[in-house]
């Protein structure tokens, strides 16, 4: 669809050339039965592992084949762009696939007699698409129609995750990149030290922050008017249902896919922010959040797939700006590929820190003292780059 204004008196159109590209996005909750049929046809067991395989072979070799695109719509496009019905159905039509998926996996676990390492790797692979549902949640929950932030906690049901729908808005969007964030990773913090410290305090924040809301109006915190609770039910009501149905034999499956599915989110919010510090001013205010808080990617294939997550910057500073309107910004820093790869080297600390850590040094033109530097590992960090611990 081609967008079209009167700009200084001249007539111009705009199209959106990745405008169909964005409904690739429903090939992901399809993987449960592309790996199911593969395996199946052609009696190769690694195939039960697609979702993984997926993730950190095919979409790094993608975003390495298509490269990236750092343009962005023109400002006068970017309200009709918006409002353009299209893309949000791409998001919609996510939920039902993703749990048609997870149905669909949970009777063949229970009805074909898989080894324990296929029925791991199935696991995985669900989780995979639980994962990038919260990617659609998140994209959901920022929005004002009340129907979508019902829908971004349905779709967190699958991976008991539904308080990101609170901590993200109101915590992480508050705390971004500064020592106080659970969700934003610090230089010299492996994402294995990471993921117990933005698990943990990512769910005491959320439940504070709906205690403080809660006790402000006079209402029980307690109860169901508790965006944490009741974001919860739906989990109940979803692992509940399935038991009823396959039996307790689902319920090991159903745990590993929604911890896969919640520590993609993770590993996502680790690269996302790493070592990058919002600097405080004299009345012990941080700046507000600008495009040099957050590593950025322009792959194309990675950023189509996630509803363009990786143009993180303008997220921040537009929550509420949809997907297909988020902008490249030249000032912030950008990652060496799309989240494919750099999850896959996140989940190897030595790999992660030869790549990335110089990137943080460069971006703060050799004073690291200026990063976020994850306090265990100051002195010694402090000591690698030059600077004297204390």
């Amino acid at each position: 669809m081609a967008i079209t204004a009167i700009v200084d008196d001249r007539k111009v159109t705009w199209r959106d050339r990745k405008r169909y590209l964005w409904l690739l996005g429903l090939v992901v909750p399809l993987l449960p039965f592309a790996a199911a049929g593969r395996a199946e046809s052609t009696g190769w067991e690694v195939f039960w592992w697609f979702g993984p395989i997926w993730v950190l072979v095919l979409i790094p070799l993608l975003d390495w084949i298509f490269g990236e695109d750092r343009s962005n719509p023109p400002e006068w496009a970017v309200e009709p762009l918006s409002k353009d019905r299209f893309y949000r159905w791409c998001t919609y039509l996510y939920l039902p696939l993703q749990y048609a998926g997870l149905v669909y996996a949970c009777h063949v676990v229970v009805t074909r007699d898989l080894a324990w390492y296929s029925e791991l790797g199935y696991a995985l692979t669900v989780g995979t698409v639980a994962g990038v549902g919260i990617n659609t949640a998140h994209e959901l929950g920022h929005k004002k129609p009340r129907a979508e932030r019902w829908l971004a906690r349905v779709a967190l049901a699958q991976t008991f995750y539904g308080h990101f729908y609170v901590e993200h808005n109101r915590g992480h969007h508050t705390r971004v990149a500064t020592p106080e964030d659970p969700a934003s990773s610090r230089l010299g913090e492996s994402f294995w030290a990471f993921l117990p410290r933005t698990v943990i305090g990512s769910l005491r924040s959320a439940w504070e922050l709906e205690a403080k809301r809660l006790r402000h109006q006079g209402k029980p915190v307690v109860s169901l008017h508790n965006d944490v609770i009741n974001a919860w039910a739906f989990s109940v009501v979803l692992f509940g249902t399935l038991i009823a149905v396959f039996g307790p034999r689902v319920v090991p499956f159903l745990i590993i896919q929604a911890v896969f599915g919640f520590s993609l989110l993770e590993v996502v919010n680790y690269l996302e922010h790493y070592g990058l510090r919002r600097q405080q001013k004299d009345n012990g205010r941080y700046e507000r959040c600008l495009p040099e808080h957050s590593w950025n990617s322009n792959h194309v294939a990675s950023n189509v797939l996630l509803y363009q997550l990786e143009r993180h910057s303008d997220h921040h500073a537009h929550p509420t700006r949809r997907y297909q309107a988020l902008r490249h910004f030249d000032d912030a820093p950008q990652l060496p590929s799309g989240y494919g790869l750099m999850l896959g080297l996140a989940y190897v600390p030595p790999l992660w820190r030869r790549v990335m850590d110089h990137r943080v040094l460069e971006h703060y033109d050799g004073d690291v003292t200026r990063a976020n530097i994850h306090p265990p590992k100051r002195d010694r960090v402090l000591a690698k780059y030059g600077r004297t611990p204390g």
